[in-house]
């Protein structure tokens, strides 16, 4: 570098080749390792984008015009910046991340916004459909540790749309409080099952400017039809998961990149009048067989830290 190259401090005035190099070398000393391992990725690789898209002044500022109409999107309930990255997959990478697991564990998928503490407390075998609404379904199955063996009194948080593809908290006053939600405790051998419908796709939101994003890319807003789980017991790390049905057209295309294969169920349509007697239900019903496998981990965070960490965030 020639001396020109450089200010009175010693520190390089900008040029295009250098200019990640330039920004980062403006860094304190005393700044966390941590924030300037981070910073130092994202300038880096924010440059190399610019470099390789060469924007125009109009179209950098349609990008901050972007960021800034999505913030202005978010509030107590809507949170568009965590719809944009799940829509561009982030969301999905940063839990894969954070959750490697063993071979044959149940693996991690997103939690999505409408997780509710607080949820109705049923014995095994109830309904959780309030509305009377779908396709009548039974889920059952055994909460396992990665040795095939029973994990007695595991909890299970289980939440789903309900057959108009919404959430209850969405429409609050429409929908009776706490419908197609609850919390299950697993039986001495990790059994559980419970009544519910069978989950439909539904879009996220997308009136805002993801959504137009979205449009404008030419990709749907659709989610792929799912329920929600958080399976937890102690001794064994928590399990933030969906299981998805066979059938549903938006499985390969799910908007927020959250389907994994192993997550895929098999839901069986039942005509049987005895086996429909037995579970207090009219033929045909859907069942659906699913066992949680949980990996191992000393000291993991009890079922009430993990919502208390949840809630918080």
């Amino acid at each position: 570098m020639r001396p020109s190259d450089t200010g009175p401090g010693g520190l390089a005035y900008f040029q295009e080749d250098s200019s990640a190099e330039v920004v980062n070398a403006r860094m304190g000393e005393d700044v966390s390792p941590r924030l300037k391992q981070v910073m130092a990725a994202l300038v880096r690789h924010l440059h190399a984008a610019v470099k390789e898209i060469e924007p125009t002044h109009e179209e950098w500022l349609a990008a901050i015009r972007f960021l800034t109409e999505t913030g202005q999107m978010c509030n107590a309930w809507r949170q568009e910046f965590i719809l944009l990255s799940d829509v561009l997959g982030v969301s999905m990478l940063v839990d894969s991340i954070n959750n490697r697991r063993p071979s044959g564990a149940t693996p991690n998928t997103i939690l999505g916004p409408f997780f509710v503490d607080g949820a109705p407390r049923y014995p095994l075998g109830a309904d959780i459909c309030r509305d009377g609404k779908g396709e009548p379904t039974v889920v059952r199955g055994r909460v396992v540790d990665t040795h095939g063996q029973p994990v007695p009194g595991a909890m299970l948080d289980v939440w789903q749309t309900n057959d108009d593809g919404f959430y209850d908290v969405q429409q609050q006053g429409v929908q009776p409080e706490g419908n197609l939600r609850g919390v299950f405790e697993a039986d001495a051998d990790g059994r559980y099952w419970f009544k519910t419908v069978k989950p439909r796709h539904y879009p996220i939101p997308s009136d805002g400017p993801v959504g137009q994003l979205l449009g404008r890319l030419g990709r749907h807003p659709n989610r792929a039809a799912h329920l929600h789980f958080i399976v937890t017991a102690p001794g064994h790390q928590p399990v933030i998961t969906h299981i998805f049905t066979p059938d549903c057209p938006y499985l390969g295309e799910d908007a927020v990149f959250g389907v994994k294969q192993e997550l895929v169920a098999d839901f069986q349509k039942v005509d049987d009048p005895e086996e429909a007697r037995r579970y207090g239900m009219a033929a045909p019903f859907w069942r659906v067989d699913w066992d949680f496998v949980l990996a191992p981990a000393a000291g993991a965070a009890s079922r009430e830290e993990l919502i208390g960490r949840i809630t918080a965030g």
